[in-house]
């Protein structure tokens, strides 16, 4: 972003960053990517797959990229472009899923339901979930993403919660004990409601691979304080209608 000034948005932040020392308020004590460039780097896997929903994967990239010492790694079939369940949209997959043979964190997107049930069906995606997931320290999804470890067999008789109109399908067919909330971690498996709850999942992963004071300040970092138009961001508090269109929204605009 450059403006008819020639200021750009890399000065705008330097110039904050500096105003912010000169009133005594400066990071000096929290440590920098560059002063964690010493320390081993802790690898966040985020699986990209054919169809997956773009805020699944980019908002707890956006949570986690900054944390000092931490990697986010995304990794695809293949490496290259893959498109999200619009189809109108592409992110890069920086690594194989066989160049990737262990993290510290795995995370799942959900995506539409051609993405996410041919997922489910791919034995190759399923067998790497489970060899990362053994010596993972975190293994976690976002919205559907859950469904994804239920059929790696990761959530039979595990507390877990998905996006809300897949909850039934989640208990029924994984045996998972469906608990409400933004995300749950039950061991080390945490699993986030639909898409924006990705967010809330990366910030507490920010505070559980540093500390809190790096996961409050990663919060205003991103500037994450919601103060949404309508009070219907649950199907808790949304009526039949909003429910019934909420889901003709999504499935209208999956790609073919």
């Amino acid at each position: 972003m450059t403006s008819s000034t020639g200021t750009t948005r890399r000065t705008v932040l330097r110039r904050a960053t500096a105003a912010a020392g000169a009133l005594g308020v400066g990071l000096a004590g929290v440590p920098t990517a560059a002063s964690a460039g010493q320390r081993e780097r802790i690898r966040v896997a985020v699986l990209l797959y054919d169809g997956f929903t773009a805020l699944d994967a980019v908002g707890p990239y956006e949570a986690l990229c900054r944390v000092p010492g931490v990697r986010v790694v995304t990794v695809g079939r293949k490496a290259g472009p893959v498109r999200t369940d619009t189809g109108q949209l592409a992110l890069g997959a920086e690594r194989a899923m066989t160049d990737v043979p262990h993290a510290d964190v795995l995370l799942i997107p959900g995506g539409g339901n051609r993405g996410t049930i041919a997922t489910m069906n791919d034995p190759s995606v399923l067998a790497w979930v489970r060899r990362i997931h053994q010596h993972s320290t975190w293994t976690t999804s976002v919205y559907t993403g859950a469904l994804v470890l239920g059929s790696a067999g990761l959530l039979r008789g595990v507390p877990a919660t998905t996006y809300w109109a897949s909850r039934p399908y989640l208990a029924e067919t994984f045996g998972a004990v469906v608990t409400p909330g933004r995300f749950v971690e039950s061991g080390k498996i945490i699993t986030a409601a639909g898409v924006s709850a990705g967010i809330d999942l990366g910030l507490h992963l920010a505070a559980r691979l540093s500390d809190d004071e790096v996961g409050r300040a990663m919060q205003l970092a991103i500037e994450y304080d919601p103060e949404p138009p309508f009070d219907t961001g649950s199907p808790e508090k949304a009526d039949e209608a909003t429910r019934q269109l909420a889901l003709k929204l999504v499935a209208d605009a999956a790609a073919p």
